[in-house]
Parts: structure tokens; C-alpha cells; sequence
């Protein structure tokens, strides 16, 4: 679950590079923005798209997890 939600957001980021969380992430870690090219893609718009889909890949995880947990608590009570 976690890969798959992290890989559409991470190519939804390099689509959309200004995708929250990710670009205010970036911008707590004060670093400068820079137009160094990474495969074509400038290196900011790579972190922003990481910081993104961690972030929501985390969150897909833990609802899945919960979601898991309580489906198979209900089968197993009476």
C-alpha cells in the first residue's frame, strides 16, 4: 500500500511541484531552492516530490493498518 500511494504522489508532485505538504517541508529546512537538473528534473522539484510521497504514503499505510484491524476484529467476534 505504501508503495503505490507513494508513487503516485511522487509522480503528482512532478506534474504539480507546489503539491502540499512537500514544498513547506522544504521550506522548514531552510535550504535554498536550486535549478540543478537531476534526469531532467530540477533537484527541489525531487525533494518536494520524496517529502510528498512519504508523506502521504505513510498516511494511506496507517489507515490501511487500522482499517485491517478492525475488519478482522469484526469477523472474529461473535
Amino acid at each position: 500500500m505504501f508503495l503505490i500511494v507513494f508513487i503516485v504522489f511522487l509522480l503528482a508532485t512532478l506534474v504539480y511541484a507546489y503539491l502540499p505538504p512537500g514544498i513547506q517541508l522544504y521550506g522548514l529546512l531552510g535550504v535554498s531552492e536550486t535549478g540543478y537538473l537531476v534526469l531532467g528534473v530540477p533537484a527541489t522539484t525531487l525533494v518536494f516530490a520524496v517529502f510528498n510521497g512519504v508523506i502521504y504514503g505513510v498516511i494511506a499505510w496507517l489507515i490501511f493498518t487500522f482499517v485491517e484491524k478492525a475488519r478482522k476484529t469484526k469477523k472474529t467476534s461473535p
